[in-house]
């Protein structure tokens, strides 16, 4: 049986791109575990998955100081042991990597077990993990064209995001009736991410009485962060969090305005929604939510408002200039050549496999 182990963690989104590759190999009967760090995210999103879960040590790479830069090396050290020890144990025919922290320790442990490695970069520039973890890969897969110039291997090829299959079934009119909106006004999806965002919630809700005048809005706004004097009120639905529901809403949407992570919005172009996006400032972030923005935008996919210009007026502006091209912006979407990587993704893996790394 053709058996292989998945890595990556931190954030969901270096695990849920996972979830679609793991999810197409079980179908062709592939066995499938997966090594994590022991308190990370990974761990309960697999588990739920019903993957085997394989936890060790793991250190943060930080670029800045912090006494916890002394430890975590060691830390580092052992994951590479304990994920040594696992790969001799499990023996798999190929590693996945999604990148995160966890990933390092289990990718040089590959490289002394002699086990293959595809590696797979998310966001537009290499994050630090994947930049370490790249030499020892036997082949990098990249989401975004304009990545293949920082990597500059023959190793890389472009595949787009893995996309999960659940994302690509809701239903339209199961996401209106958990709203209680109807077919005859289009809807606005508003999401900031897993935890939300607060300035986009609050500016939503400055602008609430103008965009629904137009629109019937959606707001999923994090957890904590319901608004209960504006329950009830018409055209207007809040959600703290959302897993099984999310596809029957993205279905039901019209436009989105989100985060400029790169899981979240490959998903959006590949159900073909407009959006808006807001980015992560660089002053909370290393600026790779404005390079997603910035490129998505110049593709013709999406249209960009900084959060340093961010008030009412400019949301209701940004939301209204959308909507006036989302037809223009659907036919390009549907054009994209990288707007799910699941299926890419899967035949390297296998072809990797026959050849033996």
């Amino acid at each position: 049986m053709n058996k292989i182990v998945f890595t990556g963690g931190g954030t969901a989104g270096h695990v849920t791109p996972n979830l679609a590759v793991m999810a197409k190999l079980r179908e062709r009967g592939w066995e499938i575990h997966y090594i994590g760090s022991r308190n990370g995210i990974e761990r309960e999103i697999v588990e739920h998955e019903g993957v085997p879960f394989h936890p060790i040590a793991s250190g943060k790479l930080r670029r800045y100081f912090d006494l916890k830069n002394f430890k975590d090396p060691f830390r580092v050290a052992l994951g590479v042991g304990q994920a040594y020890g696992l790969l001799r144990r499990l023996k798999p025919h190929i590693v996945f990597s999604k990148g995160g922290f966890v990933s390092v320790p289990v990718i040089v442990a590959c490289r002394l077990a002699g086990v293959p490695v595809i590696s797979h970069e998310s966001d537009l520039t290499p994050g630090l993990a994947n930049k370490i973890s790249m030499p020892f890969a036997s082949r990098i897969c990249v989401t975004f064209p304009e990545t293949l110039q920082y990597v500059r291997s023959d190793k890389a090829e472009c595949t787009g995001l893995p996309i999960r299959e659940q994302i690509l079934q809701g239903a339209a009119a199961r996401g209106l009736s958990l709203c209680g909106f109807h077919s005859q006004k289009p809807v606005l999806l508003v999401m900031g991410g897993s935890l939300g965002a607060q300035r986009i919630n609050q500016t939503v809700r400055a602008s609430l009485d103008t965009l629904l005048q137009r629109y019937q809005i959606i707001h999923i706004c994090g957890k904590g962060h319901v608004d209960p004097t504006l329950a009830g009120k018409r055209g207007y639905s809040q959600f703290e969090y959302v897993k099984d529901e999310l596809p029957d809403l993205l279905a039901a949407a019209d436009l989105v305005v989100s985060r400029a992570g790169s899981t979240s919005i490959f998903e959006f172009l590949a159900l073909n929604k407009p959006m808006l996006l807001i980015p992560l400032s660089r002053a909370a972030s290393r600026g790779d939510q404005i390079l997603n923005a910035n490129s998505f935008q110049s593709q013709g996919y999406a249209h960009v408002l900084f959060e340093e210009d961010l008030s009412a007026d400019a949301l209701v502006s940004g939301i209204s200039a959308l909507y006036d091209e989302r037809d223009a912006m659907k036919r390009r979407m549907a054009d994209n050549p990288y707007g799910n990587g699941t299926e890419t993704i899967v035949r390297l893996l296998e072809a990797l496999k026959r050849s033996g790394g």
